[in-house]
């Protein structure tokens, strides 16, 4: 008798194809597909016809060749993320330029009266000013009017430039001046007000007006304006070029967003927390609360938003009522969001507080008959729905090598974060958490400010290094890797992806350090949190020094770091842990789809 044991996920759906002879069971081939729909849905059939059809045909069989399709219990489960700003900062009557060009002009600091550059001719000598250059000034005439300007005694402070002409202008000047290019927004910047503009070396950020004080140094403020100032400064951290003016009705804000409230109910009793009390205290609640019955958010907000369209969004495809559908697993995570400056005028954008939350939904086990009825119906073959999804992973990952009971399996999937633990005498106790890969896409790409999905999931996967020359790059680890044929020119300087064996450029204004910060953060907060919450739920006791051995499965398990970070993490409660090696041949993937095989054998 030939099955297949099918593991629809949440992003990818497995096969494991076995021939049963009695009690003997052989293993023919794996396959696998992308999950279509949302997993548990009558969509997933496309997906599950793509990775039978894999599997049969690298064992030289047709899909009329299978006589059985094994399917898990696990229910239909959606995860989603919510991004919270806590605070935002909000400019009225262009006071700042937070502005951070890749290549601004000159060095240094200046204060002085901002003019258009037309007016220069008008300036006495020893006036102290700013010059304004827009886009339809040429980059050699704008030169020669501050060099005539400066030779009649002008004291041309700085210039504030619409172009990115800054290292031309300041190339072609006699005296050395701070400029500040690629204020597309130029006509908003106010004339004749009092401005400082400052410039940093190249590698290093500036001192002055990312600093509350300072910035009440140069326009002599009292300790109330200085107070008002310190969003502006907040916002400037980190930035190689900045403009502040002041304006006579002029005014930053650091206004608190209302983040809504999210409700907690337990069995027993109902929590209510903030959000904008951070994801410490959300989650010290989910945990007071645990096992949770269903949360609710504030309507109107974006958590209450987020709540309802996870609960509206299983309803639509499972055909219940939203209101039998349950939240079952929050993860909360603080982190900083690229957030436009409101009121900014070179299209500004400010590290601001977020929070970012991961809801889980579970409904009844109804839906997944729906689905073993549909695969029926269009592949044509028996399907039996058998055992947990985490009871399942538990017998597959103990096809690994070295492995014996008692055991503990990480499922690291997209998704979820599962964890399963087998007892001597067969028993299992397991979970199901919300947060994992998509949440940690999540992360760094509002960290790093990038919306490209492709990008992030790269950039999520795959080393960094920083292209030195021609023939050499430098890689993350600080060692350096030579090349006998000469690199594209389109990565030289950059910093680049490692992508099999190919270089692939990143934003030039992102450095390695920035990229590899962000990325492990984001990992250790979504992987290692949820692999300690996970295995201390399943723990006896709740104790995870009692578990001896964990083995991680799962499409995350397969990450050129994450499995190590846990690792290192739970060797410090005792605890050995190691990627799977399903069947020895399949590496961490294919352990629910193996699983699901050898229970059939169990059973008969």
């Amino acid at each position: 008798m030939i099955i297949a044991g099918v593991d629809i996920g949440n992003n990818t759906t497995e096969v494991a194809l076995a021939k049963l002879d009695g009690d003997e069971v052989r293993f023919l081939a794996s396959g696998i597909s992308s999950t279509t729909g949302i997993k548990g849905t009558p969509q997933n059939v496309e997906g599950v016809r793509h990775a039978l059809e894999d599997a049969v045909r690298k064992a030289n069989l047709i899909l009329k060749d299978v006589e059985l399709l094994r399917i898990n219990e696990a229910t239909p489960v959606i995860s989603d993320i919510a991004m919270e700003a806590i605070t935002e900062t909000i400019i009225t009557e262009s006071t700042m330029i937070g502005h951070n060009p890749a290549t601004p002009g000159g060095v240094g600091m200046g204060v002085g009266v901002t003019i258009p550059i037309f007016e220069l001719e008008k300036c006495s000598p020893g006036e102290e000013v700013i010059v304004v250059i827009p886009k339809n000034v040429d980059y050699e005439d704008a030169a020669k009017m501050i060099n005539r300007a400066l030779s009649k005694g002008v004291e041309v402070r700085g210039a504030i430039v619409q172009k990115d002409d800054g290292v031309l202008i300041a190339n072609r000047l006699e005296r050395k001046i701070p400029i500040v290019d690629e204020v597309k927004q130029i006509e908003k910047v106010p004339l004749g007000m009092l401005a400082c503009i400052e410039v940093a070396e190249p590698g290093y950020t500036i001192k002055t007006l990312s600093n509350p004080y300072g910035i009440a140094s140069v326009f002599n403020l009292t300790s109330e304006e200085t107070k008002n100032i310190v969003p502006v400064a907040r916002a400037l951290i980190g930035n190689r070029s900045a403009v502040v003016i002041k304006t006579p009705k002029g005014e930053v804000q650091e206004r608190k967003i209302p983040a809504g409230t999210l409700i907690i109910k337990g069995e027993n009793r109902t929590l209510t927390v903030d959000i904008e009390e951070g994801a410490e205290a959300i989650m010290s609640a989910v945990e007071g609360m645990w096992p949770l019955v269903d949360a609710e958010g504030t309507p109107g907000t974006n958590v209450g938003g987020l709540i309802a369209r996870i609960k509206e969004t299983m309803a639509d495809v499972t055909g219940q009522e939203s209101s039998n559908i349950r939240i079952q697993d929050i993860l909360a995570v603080d982190t900083l969001v690229q957030q436009k400056v409101r009121g900014g005028i070179a299209e500004e954008f400010s590290s601001e507080d977020a929070v970012a939350l991961a809801a889980m939904v579970k409904s009844s086990k109804l839906p997944m008959e729906k689905v073993a009825q549909k695969i029926e119906q269009e592949i044509g073959i028996p399907v039996e729905i058998a055992g947990i999804e985490a009871n399942m992973a538990v017998l597959g990952a103990l096809t690994t090598p070295g492995t014996e009971l008692p055991v503990a399996i990480l499922d690291l999937g997209g998704g979820s974060t599962d964890a399963a633990l087998m007892t001597k005498n067969g028993e299992v106790r397991s979970v199901h958490l919300a947060g994992a890969g998509e949440m940690v896409n999540m992360l760094i790409g509002t960290e790093l400010g990038i919306e490209d999905k492709y990008l992030v999931e790269d950039i999520k996967k795959y080393p960094v290094c920083k292209v030195e020359s021609l023939f050499s790059i430098r890689l993350e680890d600080g060692t350096v890797r030579f090349f006998e044929e000469p690199l594209d020119p389109k990565t030289f300087a950059r910093v680049c992806l490692l992508k099999e064996g190919e270089l692939l450029p990143l934003p030039p204004q992102l450095s390695m350090e920035k990229v590899v910060a962000v990325r492990r953060n984001a990992k250790r907060k979504v992987f290692v949190t949820n692999a300690l919450r996970a295995l201390s739920k399943v723990a006896p006791a709740g104790n995870i020094r009692l578990i001896d051995f964990v083995v991680m499965v799962g499409g995350s398990a397969l990450d050129f770091e994450v499995p190590e970070m846990i690792s290192d993490t739970l060797a410090g409660y005792g605890v050995v842990a190691g990627r799977g090696n399903i069947r020895g041949t399949e590496g961490p993937r294919n352990a629910v789809a193996t699983g699901l095989v050898l229970s059939r054998c169990k059973r008969k």
